[in-house]
C-alpha cells in the first residue's frame, strides 16, 4: 500500500529521511524529465537534484495548500526559468530522442517506434529534435505551459497552480506557445509534404 504524499511530508518535516527518500523515488523521473524537456539533456541531473534539495530544505514551508506534486513542480519550473535565464546566451538543444542518463542507468524519454518504417523513423526522430530545438526557443513563461500540458499532462487548474496564475492565462499561454511552435516549425511540415 502506497503511503500518501501528505503523510510522508509530515513525516520529513519531522526529520525522517526515509519519507523524504520515498518521495524522490515516487517524482523523480517526473521531474527528471519535466526538466531535461524544459533545459535540455545536459543538466537535467543537476537540476533534478537541486530541485529536490531546494525540496528537502523548504519542506517545513510546504502548508498543504496544494499537492505536494504541484508544490515539487513550481519548485522544478523556478529552478529551470533560473537557470535558463543564467545561461540563455549558451543554449544548446537535444533531441527528445537521447535517453536521460540517471545513476540507475539510463530513462527513456519515449516509447520507440517500432513501425519498421527506416524512412518514416528517420523523419519523426528528425521532427522530434527539431521541436525539441524549437521548444526551446519559446520564452520561459510559454515552454513552461506546454511542457506541463503537452508533455507532462498536466491539467489546466494544476499547472495554474503550479505556476501561480489564472486557469485563463493557461489557456491563453498555451494557445500562444503552440501558434508560435506551428509558425516556427510549419516550414520543415510543408517542406516534407
Amino acid at each position: 500500500m502506497e503511503v500518501a504524499d501528505l503523510l510522508l511530508v509530515e513525516r520529513c518535516k519531522q526529520d525522517d529521511t526515509d519519507a523524504y527518500e520515498v518521495l524522490v523515488d515516487r517524482y523523480r523521473n517526473k521531474i527528471l524529465n519535466y526538466v531535461a524537456r524544459f533545459s535540455g539533456a545536459a543538466d537535467a541531473e543537476d537540476l533534478t537534484q537541486e530541485v529536490f534539495i531546494k525540496a528537502y530544505l523548504a519542506i517545513r514551508k510546504f502548508q498543504g495548500k496544494s499537492s505536494f506534486q504541484t508544490w515539487l513542480y513550481r519548485i522544478a519550473n523556478n529552478v529551470c526559468v533560473d537557470r535558463y535565464r543564467r545561461s540563455s546566451r549558451d543554449r544548446i538543444a537535444y533531441s527528445l530522442d537521447d535517453p536521460v542518463e540517471t545513476e540507475d542507468g539510463e530513462v527513456a524519454r519515449e516509447i520507440p517506434d517500432w513501425s519498421g518504417d527506416p524512412e518514416g523513423v528517420a523523419q519523426s526522430r528528425e521532427l522530434q529534435a527539431l521541436v525539441q530545438q524549437t521548444l526551446l526557443t519559446l520564452s520561459d513563461k510559454l515552454r513552461s505551459v506546454v511542457i506541463l500540458h503537452d508533455l507532462e499532462g498536466m491539467p489546466y487548474d494544476e499547472i495554474a497552480e503550479t505556476l501561480q496564475i489564472p486557469v485563463g492565462t493557461v489557456k491563453s499561454r498555451l494557445f500562444n506557445a503552440r501558434m508560435e511552435l506551428r509558425n516556427k516549425l510549419r516550414p520543415y511540415v510543408e517542406g516534407q509534404g
